[in-house]
Protein backbone atom coordinates (compact mmCIF):
# COMPACT_ATOMS: atom_id res chain seq x y z
CA UNK A 1 0.00 0.00 0.00
CA UNK A 2 2.77 2.45 0.95
CA UNK A 3 4.65 1.61 -2.26
CA UNK A 4 1.58 2.42 -4.38
CA UNK A 5 1.11 5.78 -2.59
CA UNK A 6 4.77 6.62 -3.20
CA UNK A 7 4.45 5.74 -6.91
CA UNK A 8 1.32 7.90 -7.25
CA UNK A 9 3.11 10.78 -5.52
CA UNK A 10 6.08 10.44 -7.92
CA UNK A 11 3.74 10.46 -10.94
CA UNK A 12 1.99 13.54 -9.52
CA UNK A 13 5.37 15.28 -9.01
CA UNK A 14 6.53 14.48 -12.55
CA UNK A 15 3.95 16.91 -13.99
CA UNK A 16 6.01 19.79 -12.57
CA UNK A 17 8.94 21.51 -14.27
CA UNK A 18 11.58 22.89 -11.96
CA UNK A 19 14.28 25.44 -12.70
CA UNK A 20 17.28 26.23 -10.54
CA UNK A 21 17.45 30.03 -10.44
CA UNK A 22 20.38 30.64 -8.12
CA UNK A 23 22.85 28.71 -5.99
CA UNK A 24 24.94 30.43 -3.35
CA UNK A 25 27.85 29.14 -1.27
CA UNK A 26 27.45 30.27 2.31
CA UNK A 27 29.97 29.99 5.15
CA UNK A 28 29.46 29.57 8.87
CA UNK A 29 32.46 30.64 10.92
CA UNK A 30 33.24 28.25 13.77
CA UNK A 31 36.20 27.87 16.14
CA UNK A 32 38.10 25.58 13.76
CA UNK A 33 37.55 27.76 10.66
CA UNK A 34 34.69 27.95 8.19
CA UNK A 35 31.98 25.42 7.48
CA UNK A 36 30.65 25.74 3.95
CA UNK A 37 27.08 25.09 2.89
CA UNK A 38 24.85 25.88 -0.07
CA UNK A 39 21.63 27.83 -0.50
CA UNK A 40 19.43 27.17 -3.54
CA UNK A 41 16.54 29.11 -5.09
CA UNK A 42 14.22 26.97 -7.24
CA UNK A 43 11.07 27.81 -9.24
CA UNK A 44 8.54 25.01 -9.90
CA UNK A 45 5.50 25.08 -12.17
CA UNK A 46 3.15 22.89 -14.21
CA UNK A 47 3.26 25.13 -17.34
CA UNK A 48 -0.53 25.45 -17.12
CA UNK A 49 -0.90 28.40 -14.76
CA UNK A 50 0.51 27.14 -11.44
CA UNK A 51 3.91 28.24 -10.13
CA UNK A 52 5.82 28.40 -6.85
CA UNK A 53 9.29 29.18 -5.57
CA UNK A 54 11.33 27.76 -2.72
CA UNK A 55 14.56 28.28 -0.86
CA UNK A 56 16.64 25.45 0.59
CA UNK A 57 19.91 25.27 2.51
CA UNK A 58 22.14 22.25 3.09
CA UNK A 59 25.76 21.13 3.22
CA UNK A 60 25.58 19.56 -0.25
CA UNK A 61 24.18 21.10 -3.45
CA UNK A 62 21.74 18.28 -4.41
CA UNK A 63 20.20 18.27 -0.93
CA UNK A 64 19.76 22.07 -1.01
CA UNK A 65 18.06 21.81 -4.42
CA UNK A 66 15.77 19.02 -3.17
CA UNK A 67 14.73 21.07 -0.13
CA UNK A 68 14.10 24.14 -2.29
CA UNK A 69 11.99 22.09 -4.73
CA UNK A 70 9.87 20.69 -1.90
CA UNK A 71 9.34 24.20 -0.50
CA UNK A 72 8.38 25.47 -3.97
CA UNK A 73 5.75 22.74 -4.41
CA UNK A 74 4.21 23.69 -1.06
CA UNK A 75 3.97 27.40 -1.92
CA UNK A 76 2.35 27.23 -5.36
CA UNK A 77 -0.07 29.88 -6.61
CA UNK A 78 -2.52 29.81 -9.52
CA UNK A 79 -2.33 32.56 -12.15
CA UNK A 80 -5.11 33.20 -14.67
CA UNK A 81 -3.67 33.30 -18.21
CA UNK A 82 -5.33 34.78 -21.30
CA UNK A 83 -5.62 32.15 -24.04
CA UNK A 84 -3.18 30.05 -21.98
CA UNK A 85 -0.23 32.07 -23.30
CA UNK A 86 -0.06 35.58 -21.78
CA UNK A 87 -1.27 37.81 -18.95
CA UNK A 88 -4.68 39.50 -18.93
CA UNK A 89 -3.34 42.98 -18.21
CA UNK A 90 -0.19 44.94 -17.36
CA UNK A 91 0.82 44.69 -13.72
CA UNK A 92 3.56 45.87 -11.37
CA UNK A 93 5.04 44.14 -8.35
CA UNK A 94 7.69 44.92 -5.80
CA UNK A 95 9.65 43.34 -2.99
CA UNK A 96 12.35 45.14 -1.08
CA UNK A 97 14.40 47.20 -3.53
CA UNK A 98 13.14 45.13 -6.48
CA UNK A 99 10.38 46.35 -8.75
CA UNK A 100 9.09 44.53 -11.82
CA UNK A 101 6.71 45.56 -14.60
CA UNK A 102 4.93 42.78 -16.51
CA UNK A 103 3.11 43.54 -19.75
CA UNK A 104 0.77 41.34 -21.77
CA UNK A 105 2.05 40.77 -25.30
CA UNK A 106 0.60 39.69 -28.65
CA UNK A 107 1.10 36.14 -29.94
CA UNK A 108 4.59 35.42 -31.25
CA UNK A 109 6.37 37.92 -28.99
CA UNK A 110 8.01 35.30 -26.79
CA UNK A 111 9.32 35.75 -23.28
CA UNK A 112 11.21 39.02 -23.11
CA UNK A 113 12.52 38.91 -19.56
CA UNK A 114 15.83 38.47 -17.82
CA UNK A 115 17.23 35.73 -15.61
CA UNK A 116 15.05 34.90 -12.62
CA UNK A 117 11.87 36.32 -14.19
CA UNK A 118 12.36 34.17 -17.31
CA UNK A 119 12.50 31.04 -15.13
CA UNK A 120 9.20 32.01 -13.46
CA UNK A 121 7.45 32.58 -16.82
CA UNK A 122 8.79 29.36 -18.39
CA UNK A 123 7.58 27.22 -15.48
CA UNK A 124 4.27 29.12 -15.34
CA UNK A 125 3.52 28.37 -19.01
CA UNK A 126 3.50 31.97 -20.29
CA UNK A 127 4.64 32.16 -23.91
CA UNK A 128 4.26 35.89 -24.65
CA UNK A 129 5.22 38.54 -22.11
CA UNK A 130 7.39 41.63 -21.87
CA UNK A 131 8.95 42.18 -18.44
CA UNK A 132 11.25 44.82 -17.01
CA UNK A 133 13.04 44.73 -13.67
CA UNK A 134 14.02 47.94 -11.93
CA UNK A 135 16.17 48.36 -8.85
CA UNK A 136 17.91 45.33 -7.42
CA UNK A 137 19.27 42.42 -9.43
CA UNK A 138 19.17 40.14 -6.37
CA UNK A 139 17.49 36.93 -7.66
CA UNK A 140 15.53 36.38 -4.43
CA UNK A 141 13.98 39.85 -4.53
CA UNK A 142 13.34 39.63 -8.30
CA UNK A 143 11.47 36.32 -7.92
CA UNK A 144 9.46 37.63 -4.95
CA UNK A 145 8.61 40.85 -6.83
CA UNK A 146 7.49 38.78 -9.85
CA UNK A 147 5.26 36.67 -7.61
CA UNK A 148 3.84 39.84 -6.05
CA UNK A 149 2.91 41.06 -9.53
CA UNK A 150 1.42 37.69 -10.53
CA UNK A 151 -0.73 37.66 -7.38
CA UNK A 152 -2.21 41.01 -8.48
CA UNK A 153 -3.18 39.56 -11.88
CA UNK A 154 -6.98 39.40 -12.31
CA UNK A 155 -8.97 37.54 -14.94
CA UNK A 156 -12.12 39.08 -16.46
CA UNK A 157 -14.08 36.23 -14.85
CA UNK A 158 -12.93 37.12 -11.32
CA UNK A 159 -13.54 40.87 -11.90
CA UNK A 160 -17.05 40.14 -13.21
CA UNK A 161 -17.79 37.89 -10.21
CA UNK A 162 -16.57 40.56 -7.80
CA UNK A 163 -18.78 43.22 -9.45
CA UNK A 164 -21.78 40.93 -9.86
CA UNK A 165 -21.77 41.21 -13.67
CA UNK A 166 -21.48 38.84 -16.60
CA UNK A 167 -18.12 38.56 -18.37
CA UNK A 168 -19.73 39.54 -21.70
CA UNK A 169 -21.09 42.77 -20.15
CA UNK A 170 -17.65 43.62 -18.80
CA UNK A 171 -15.96 43.02 -22.16
CA UNK A 172 -18.64 44.99 -24.03
CA UNK A 173 -17.95 47.98 -21.74
CA UNK A 174 -14.23 47.66 -22.44
CA UNK A 175 -14.84 47.59 -26.20
CA UNK A 176 -17.06 50.69 -25.95
CA UNK A 177 -14.37 52.54 -23.97
CA UNK A 178 -11.68 51.53 -26.50
CA UNK A 179 -13.77 52.79 -29.44
CA UNK A 180 -14.73 56.15 -27.85
CA UNK A 181 -11.22 57.70 -27.94
CA UNK A 182 -10.71 56.48 -31.52
CA UNK A 183 -13.99 58.12 -32.61
CA UNK A 184 -13.00 61.37 -30.84
CA UNK A 185 -9.63 61.37 -32.62
CA UNK A 186 -11.28 61.00 -36.02
CA UNK A 187 -13.67 63.94 -35.44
Amino acid sequence: MARQDKREREEHDSEFVDKLVHINRVAKVVKGGRRFGFAALVVVGDQKGRVGFGHGKAREVPEAIRKATEAAKRSMIRVALREGRTLHHDVEGRHGAGKVILRAAPAGTGIIAGGPMRAVFETLGVQDVVAKSLGTSNPYNMVRATFDALKREDSPRSVAARRGLKVSTLQARRRDNDEAPAAAAEA
